[in-house]
């Protein structure tokens, strides 16, 4: 077995190509050029500047996944396309894994950072935002970003050192699992929001805050919505729409 040789410059150039991983779609293939733009410095690196049209093909083929994922997917590949450059066997042929893994890791990267991130961070925003605070923004971005761009680079290096290990990595971490927790969370949060602005709501119009319990009708509504499967960013911008033409009425 070879040992890895591709460099940090190399890894650093990958990692920052994954931001404009989805830069070029196509009808026939989706992803396939952007996903061949991302793993183009680790090649060359291993093959030379001139790649040969074999190596060339295999890279282009129907590619489709979370962009959050596809690093994770390029550092297995790279590290494949360096045992094959080295007359190794692999398991799996790099076509063959890429077909294998990007519909799974497609699901799982829209459940958590789509349907779980995104959304909390966004209502974890609104509550500031509620309070007044400047940062509401700042913090959506930083609590958003954060994640996404950590899991860029973990996932880049981890594919790489585990190969198909990387896999059952992914399953032990149990993504699926916390992107219901933090559905859950960001369900209970948009009730915390409602009670809150319901209180502050009445304070204004001085009348005594009990009333605010006229909307507990509602918070069930959404919590039911959220147990029928409504998503929990449309629960968000529900509950901000509904506010907001409440304020211009009243």
């Amino acid at each position: 077995m070879n040992s890895p040789r591709l460099s940090w410059l190399t890894f650093l150039r990958v990692y920052f190509r994954s931001f404009l991983f989805q830069a070029s779609w196509n009808f026939e293939n989706l992803q396939n050029l952007g996903f061949f733009y991302l793993v183009l410095p680790g090649l060359r690196s291993i093959y030379g500047e001139e790649l040969s049209t074999h190596v060339q093909q295999r890279q282009v083929t129907y590619f489709n996944t979370h962009p959050y994922f596809a690093p994770l997917i390029a550092g297995t590949i790279l590290r494949m396309e360096e045992r094959l450059h080295a007359g190794e066997d692999v398991a799996v042929d790099p076509d063959a894994y890429k077909k294998m893994v990007m519909a799974p890791f497609a699901a799982m990267g829209d459940a958590l950072f789509w349907g779980g991130v995104r959304p909390l961070a966004a209502l974890i925003g609104l509550l500031l935002a509620s309070q007044g605070s400047l940062w509401a923004p700042v913090v959506f971005l930083i609590l958003f970003n954060l994640p996404h761009l950590f899991f860029r680079g973990a996932g880049l290096v981890l594919g790489y050192v585990q190969e198909l290990r990387a896999i059952e990595t992914i399953q032990k971490c149990r993504l699926p699992d916390l992107a219901i927790r933090l559905k859950e969370s960001t369900t209970i949060l948009i009730g915390v929001l409602c009670a809150y602005l319901s209180f502050k709501g009445c304070e204004h119009q001085d009348i005594s805050g009990v009333w605010g319990f006229v909307l507990l009708p509602v918070v069930l509504l959404f919590a039911w919505l959220s147990h029928k499967g409504v998503t929990s960013l449309f629960l968000v911008l529900l509950t901000t729409s509904s506010l907001l033409l409440l304020a211009l009425l009243f």
